[in-house]
């Protein structure tokens, strides 16, 4: 018969080799948990050999912490390895030309890693979705992943801390969709959230099994684990569902610095933008040219039938002539040369606004550069923000003759874009050629379809294609604009744009500013123009042979519809019965928008705002709601906790009734220690904490009695003294504890992050000596 001392070595190597077994399924879960969060950067760069990478680090990093923790390392011991193992792996992919046999990094390894990580920051903030991964853009990528994983490995398995890691799994699933927005994915956050509860659960029931803490037998860990699990699973599905919706667009987008300043979005969801409540000044600028111009600062030239998409094309260093180049026009087309003077002051975009075409620019500081095909402008390293700049243009003006005898529709010798989607609906091309039915020339087809759109039966609206779901530039979108024929300037353009392909012209479109309004001050003799957030706005563009890039305001009651003088009469064409005289790049604000008590003229878009306050107060109402509900969160789940273990403990459970105890102290800032026994514990809360003792004493029986009982055995306490005495010596606790700390521990409880015994949750140095 083996002895008592025997029997307790087998037991606790049976137990040991159950807490090794069940970290090797938290790891697993840690894994799956990682992999969850990354799903949403697919789509934002296009899958490619970085995937895999991203994949491999993290697997190999967990592999050599499981391994490690085999034999029994120190914690610090652990996550040295897995930073040796991360280290070796990202120099032998990425940095193995500057490494020593290819895997131990150099002085010169280290010093290209600073250059690969600005150039990737460069891409993200150039590019748009979805990107290339280029080798740095991949280096950060593996590289963060590596990273990553040791900090959760480490807050998951050692600091056993689940709860605070799903936080940093959940930001980090959130990065790209704030980067590029869309509809929210409901099978990703699924994933997400089933590895995270996946995680909880695992990571009870492991601690539960410690060989350093037997386990005191019968509290039913499963169970209570997976209820627990279930109730945070379906709040943050209401949360994450239905909330989160209602909440009100903020102040600032991705990409801004703070309150007060706008941005520009290049992926065309230009909605949230003119929604915002809060309208800044966003530039001012002074301008030779007889009409204010519009700015634009972004060109999407490629459809893929969900979005257009920002150019993406060679560029060079900005400068006169070897950067933008001449404006190649017809010898017969007048040219005129024009100066326009801006200073930014609440923008931070890398895309710099300018009049159409561009020349040459002085007084830019950092490093710009230019996209000779369409003579956009981008910061490498640095933002518009207080840039002060002016821009030489030199504008062609044909006639209205002129512009009437050249094409645009060049069949395949045009070098631009004019290709659709296959499944672009046969109904946009007829409609489109019905509209044309007649037109005398190639400009004639676009101005009837810039008539037909700002004509009587269409309606500029921000709040129609939210309220209807079709609020973006795809061929679905289009289509339901097209039938509704409500929606705001992307629709407008989008449309006109893919019309002018269906008719087999080239077309693009433009995001940049209105002209601004008269700030009727003046420097050096011009006029200021101050330029509002609320301006933001998109134009189609169409080309023609000899003439270049024409831009049309197919957009209703906003700027002036294009047309071009007559080179006979001197008259302006105007076929839409508008009383316009302006050229093409020349379009002010249109005279049926509305003069605040300051005299600043508004946008459509304010009037829609400021008409209706009450549809301002709904959304924020709604949103703070959501925010109490969020705030809740944490006082509801361990209120669920506190009513299981009670439950238990009635059952005669001692370890429920001990571990929500603990759990309370903890919520008060009171440390559990791992290394105090439960006798000291217990006769510190009766000194220090006026806990009374008889309570205590009977609470501390039964978990003695539970954890030294023989294997298999036990104890049962048949009537309610168990669950009561845990109630008393909780009540004892809040009792002793400040106000403030009392109403902070039930309303935000650390136990649901800081687990008893875990290295947060205080040393036994801070307690008093053990008795």
């Amino acid at each position: 018969m083996p002895s008592a001392e025997t029997a307790t070595a087998t037991d606790t190597g049976t137990t040991g080799v159950r807490w090794q077994r069940g970290e090797l399924i938290l790891a697993i879960g840690v894994f799956v948990a990682l992999m969850a969060a990354l799903l949403p950067l697919l789509k934002v760069v296009d899958p490619s050999a970085w995937v895999a990478g991203a994949v491999f680090v993290p697997l190999a990093v967990l592999a050599a912490g499981c391994g490690a923790r085999w034999y029994r390392l120190p914690a610090v011991a652990v996550s040295l390895i897995e930073a040796g193992v991360w280290v070796v792996l990202i120099t032998l992919v990425f940095l193995r030309d500057t490494a020593l046999v290819g895997i131990i990094p150099t002085l010169a390894s280290i010093e290209v890693v600073p250059a690969l990580v600005r150039q990737a920051v460069d891409e993200i903030i150039v590019g748009a979705a979805p990107l290339t991964a280029s080798p740095a853009l991949a280096f950060l990528i593996v590289g963060s992943m590596g990273l990553l994983t040791i900090v959760i490995d480490h807050v998951v398995i050692t600091a056993r801390m689940p709860l605070v890691a799903a936080v940093g799994l959940v930001a980090v699933s959130l990065i790209p969709s704030i980067a590029v927005p869309s509809a929210f994915d409901v099978i990703g956050f699924a994933l997400l959230a089933a590895a995270i509860l996946f995680l909880l659960r695992t990571e009870t029931r492991t601690r539960n099994q410690s060989p350093a803490r037997p386990r005191a037998g019968g509290f039913s860990t499963p169970a209570s684990t997976s209820a627990t699990a279930l109730g945070i699973g379906a709040i943050a599905v209401i949360v994450a569902i239905v909330a989160t919706p209602l909440l009100p667009t903020p102040a600032s987008r991705a990409g801004d610095v703070g309150i007060g300043t706008a941005s520009i979005n290049p992926n065309l969801t230009l909605g949230d933008d003119l929604r915002k409540p809060k309208d800044v000044q966003v530039l001012t600028f002074t301008s030779t040219m007889p009409n204010v111009p519009y700015l634009r600062a972004v060109t999407l030239s490629s459809f893929n039938g969900k979005v257009w998409l920002p150019d993406r094309t060679d560029s060079t260093p900005v400068g006169r002539g070897a950067g933008f180049g001449d404006v190649p026009v017809d010898p017969e087309i007048k040219v005129e040369e024009y100066q326009t003077k801006v200073t930014i002051q609440n923008l931070v975009t890398q895309y710099l606004p300018i009049p159409f075409p561009a020349v040459a620019i002085d007084g830019l500081t950092g490093q710009w550069a230019v996209m000779p095909q369409n003579r956009t402008v981008i910061g490498s390293t640095t933002t518009v923000q207080g840039l002060s700049y002016e821009v030489i243009t030199d504008l062609p003006e044909p006639t209205l003759e002129q512009i009437r005898a050249a094409s645009a529709r060049l069949g395949n010798s045009n070098p631009y874009d004019k290709s659709l989607p296959p499944n672009t609906p046969a109904t946009i091309g007829g409609l489109a050629r019905q509209l044309t039915d007649g037109a005398q020339s190639d400009y004639d087809a676009l101005i009837d379809l810039q008539n037909w759109f700002r004509g009587p039966d269409f309606t500029y609206s921000l709040t129609a294609p939210v309220r209807d779901g079709y609020d973006t530039s795809g061929i679905a979108s289009v289509t339901a604009f097209l039938k509704q024929k409500e929606g705001y300037c992307i629709h407008f353009a989008s449309a006109f744009a893919i019309m002018a392909r269906e008719l087999g012209m080239a077309s693009r479109i433009v995001v940049g500013y209105l002209p601004g309004t008269d700030t009727t001050a003046s420097f050096q003799g011009d006029s200021v123009y101050s330029v509002s957030s609320a301006q933001l706005h998109a134009w189609p563009e169409v080309y023609f042979q000899g003439i270049g890039w024409i831009p049309f305001e197919p957009t209703k009651s906003l700027g002036n519809a294009t047309n071009f003088v007559s080179g006979v009469t001197g008259s302006a064409d105007s076929q839409d019965g508008t009383d316009a005289t302006t050229s093409p790049d020349q379009a002010s604000p249109s005279p049926t928008t509305s003069v605040d008590a300051s005299g600043r003229q508004l946008g459509d878009d304010q009037n829609l705002t400021s008409a209706n306050p009450a549809s301002q107060s709904v959304p924020w109402a709604l949103g703070a709601l959501g925010v109490l509900i969020v705030l809740a969160v944490p006082s509801v789940i361990g209120f669920i906790r506190r009513r299981r273990q009670d439950a238990a403990a009635r059952d005669g459970d001692p370890e429920a009734a001990w571990v929500s105890v603990q759990e309370t102290a903890i919520d008060l800032g009171i440390p559990v220690p791992a290394s105090e026994s439960a006798r000291a514990f217990g006769r510190r809360l009766v000194r220090e904490h006026g806990v009374p003792p008889d309570p205590m004493g009977v609470l501390i029986g039964a978990i003695e009695q539970s954890a030294y009982a023989q294997d298999g055995q036990r104890w049962y306490w048949q009537d309610a003294e168990l669950a009561a005495s845990s109630v008393a010596v909780r009540v004892a606790l809040l009792r002793s504890a400040p106000a403030a700390r009392r109403w902070l521990g039930l309303l935000f409880p650390r136990s649901l992050v800081v687990r008893p015994g875990s290295v947060y949750a205080g040393s036994a140095e801070r307690v008093g000596a053990r008795r």
